[in-house]
């Protein structure tokens, strides 16, 4: 067996049926899950008729490099949504099964285990899947904690020097989960910097940058903050994208990567042999759903409507704030005595609500406090079900913290 599985952590959802294991709610009271970031909302029927209406594409095996449409319409929204000239869909764009996966395959394309000391930079708190990704690569994961006197922003001189050198890989995360923070221009220059003194590549992972509650005011990416920065060519950046919470359609497993024509080409070669190629259906249903910004407002709309109602509920008895943008609040506990595990398994155990505990989604690093995990003393709540049923979980929150 490939020996780097032994050093795997557990997923946090793992961690989370652990937690709740033996719990038995009150009976009255159904489950409301806030739990997990999947998205609840319908799928558009637009986007089911374009799937069905091309099943008979399931005759024949897919590219890799995907259709000449879904790569056109996939460059024509990046250049649309954040008024770039659009890149070129035949060497600046790849469609893949999905951000996750793509998110994982990538580090196993660009890492040199053979380079001592590998490092591969991650944020703290964090997408599981980075850390994975980097250990299973050959490279031993780096992070750097967003923390709350910081607003979150992820503190780039934490690093020391020497540990700059052996970084080949940075993950970030914009809109940031869990925190919803988006990364500044600032930030963004900054790491350009380090990225063209060192040569590490920058993997933006940008799957929540559609869910944001100023129509005037979109998230800052990665591919806009290169071009502000003179850096149209996009060298050593690539980012990650869905249209899972942009359309409610987590099902298809539809994404794709943009930037670097160099990091796509090599990209592409790795994929061709992973077996990643994207079903024929699916790719003319992205084609329709890349195409169309109505559903879209519209599912923002419904997301700021819950935010609207429901952050105050939960802001008046934790300590929670807006985020910039994506569908998480990210809440601290410590106030009740409680750690958040074990508020997470009372919460759930006494109202039969399921919260994210935030240590799960965080490690041990070194920060000006000391050392410690960023993700303690928080819980991670998606506001993902229905309007109705985020209510009532505002409620039982609410009357769970009065309790305490």
């Amino acid at each position: 067996m490939n020996p780097h599985l032994a050093q795997l952590n557990p997923y946090p959802f793992e961690r989370l049926r652990r937690l709740f294991e033996g719990i038995a709610p009150p009976p009255g009271l159904p489950e409301i899950k806030l739990s997990i970031g999947e998205p609840q909302h319908e799928t558009p029927a637009f986007i089911k008729q374009a799937l069905a209406d091309a099943l008979d594409g399931l005759a024949s095996y897919p590219s890799t490099q995907g259709t000449a449409a879904l790569r056109a319409a996939i460059a024509a929204w990046i250049g649309r949504r954040y008024g770039v000239a659009a890149p070129d869909p035949e060497t600046q764009v790849l469609p893949v099964n999905g951000s996750r996966e793509a998110l994982f395959a990538f580090a196993q394309t660009v890492i040199d285990p053979g380079r001592p000391g590998a490092l591969v930079l991650c944020p703290n708190p964090f997408y599981q899947i980075y850390e994975g990704a980097a250990i299973l690569a050959g490279a031993k994961p780096v992070f750097v904690a967003t923390l709350p006197e910081s607003g979150f922003e992820l503190d780039l001189d934490a690093l020391a020097e020497d540990s700059w050198r052996r970084v080949q890989l940075v993950y970030v995360c914009s809109p940031g989960n869990p925190t919803g923070k988006v990364i500044a221009a600032d930030t963004w220059k900054k790491l350009f910097e380090l990225s063209d003194r060192h040569g590490f590549v920058i993997a933006s992972d940008e799957c929540y940058s559609e869910i944001y509650f100023d129509e005037d005011r979109p998230p800052l990416g990665a591919l806009a903050a290169a071009q502000q920065a003179g850096r149209s060519d996009y060298r050593r950046l690539l980012v990650f994208s869905s249209l899972s919470k942009r359309s409610n359609v987590p099902g298809m497993r539809s994404g794709f990567v943009a930037g670097d024509a160099a990091l796509i080409k090599n990209f592409l070669l790795y994929r061709t042999y992973h077996g990643g190629a994207m079903s024929p259906a699916v790719q003319a249903a992205s084609v329709a759903a890349w195409s169309d910004e109505a559903h879209v407002i519209e599912n923002r709309r419904r997301y700021r409507e819950k935010f609207e109602q429901i952050a105050p509920q939960i802001a008046a008895h934790l300590d929670a704030k807006l985020p910039d943008a994506g569908f998480y609040l990210w809440a601290g506990v410590a106030r009740y005595g409680l750690g958040d595990a074990e508020f997470a398994r009372e919460l759930k155990r006494q109202y039969n609500v399921a919260v994210l505990p935030g240590s799960y989604l965080g490690r041990e690093s070194a920060t000006a406090a000391g050392t410690g995990n960023p993700g303690a003393g928080f819980v991670r709540i998606a506001l993902v079900a229905d309007l109705g049923e985020c209510r009532e979980a505002a409620r039982r929150i609410a009357d769970f913290c009065r309790k305490l």
